[in-house]
């Protein structure tokens, strides 16, 4: 098993198609993508071919995948075919959130009350009834973002100004660590799998997870590699600042109570007080700031929020349903699950 301190280092080895799409894909970053790259675009943009496609094309601007050249991140035909996907998500995201809030208040205020009782959302149902099993589940999904945590949100720095830029700087520079590689947030993810007897290997689960794992994923590549979506992607950044706080208090509890270990409690114990600060300096300096100089980019931001719940939603949804009949979550079930 990789060591925490060297799990972010190397890039890991390309996974296995699902379709035709991502085997073309695959093909292409093995031998270089042919002129054009020949594979049509899947009908269902959730489906498993479609998102593994785009999140390999997604992971050329992150680590890439060991043997693959890193010239090919900007290979014009890997960019077309990306944006084709890119054009499609976006499509039906829009279409599914046709009655969701336009404004930003409107998006953000279910998010400040708690839920109604315990047991609600996936991490309540964590805190009181998961296992062990589903913890090590959860975590090995998780890993996806965040052993790269932060990393997408850190692209639109450059595209914010005045307070906002401030703001959103001084955020992440919590996430990484505020100058100490030991506090980085990835690197206390790494520990947290090493608890919970999971490889910390940079993208190591990839072949576990599910098209809605790598959806939630995806979205913020999307969000983040796009200036004309940076109001979506501070959208999605104050959801999940607004919204970790009280989940990460559930999901130490249920860390604690399943006997995780003390490095796997930290992670979520950590980011229960980091977060409620987040929280108010991302709402009233990153989002008004940002809302000040571009007033235009409110519905933008609305978006962002509501997309980012959308897809976290039918990832606990496809959680619960296969958790609750007993039955492993993951494409490949980790050892000890059925």
């Amino acid at each position: 098993m990789t060591s925490p301190a060297s799990a972010t280092q190397a890039a890991p080895p390309l996974p296995a198609a699902r379709g035709p799409l991502s085997e073309a894909v695959l093909a292409a970053l093995r031998t270089g993508p042919a002129r054009p790259l020949v594979a049509a675009v899947p009908p269902d943009p959730w489906g498993e071919d479609a998102q593994l496609a785009l999140y390999l094309l997604y992971e050329l601007h992150y680590r890439g995948f060991a043997g693959v050249p890193d010239d090919l991140e900007w290979d014009p035909e890997l960019l077309r075919v990306r944006a084709r996907l890119e054009s499609r998500m976006l499509a039906a995201l829009r279409d599914a959130l046709t009655d969701a809030p336009g404004t930003v208040d409107g998006a953000f205020a279910p998010l400040l009350e708690e839920p109604a009782g315990p047991g609600d959302g996936l991490s309540g149902y964590l805190e009181t009834d998961g296992a062990l099993w589903q913890l090590r589940e959860y975590a090995a999904l998780r890993s996806l973002y965040h052993l790269k945590e932060a990393d997408p949100h850190l692209w639109v720095v450059p595209r914010l100004t005045g307070r906002a830029k401030a703001a959103m700087a001084a955020i992440e520079y919590d996430e990484f660590g505020a100058g100490r590689a030991e506090r980085v947030h990835a690197r206390l993810f790494a520990d947290l799998m090493a608890d919970l007897g999971l490889d910390p290997a940079y993208g190591r689960y990839l072949e576990c997870a599910p098209a809605p794992a790598l959806a939630t994923v995806n979205l913020m590549s999307l969000f983040g590699l796009h200036r004309a979506l940076r109001g979506a992607l501070v959208g999605h950044f104050a959801r999940v600042e607004i919204t970790s706080s009280p989940g990460s208090r559930r999901l130490a509890a249920a860390m604690r109570r399943c006997g995780a270990g003390p490095a796997a409690e930290h992670f979520y114990a950590e980011h229960v007080e980091a977060d409620a600060v987040h929280e108010q300096v991302v709402r009233h300096g990153v989002v008004a700031g940002l809302l000040e100089t571009e007033p235009a980019l409110e519905a933008d931001v609305a978006f962002g929020c509501a997309a980012t719940g959308l897809l976290e939603d039918r990832l606990a949804g496809h959680l619960r349903t296969r958790w609750t009949a007993g039955r492993s979550a993951l494409r490949r079930p980790l050892d000890g699950t059925t």
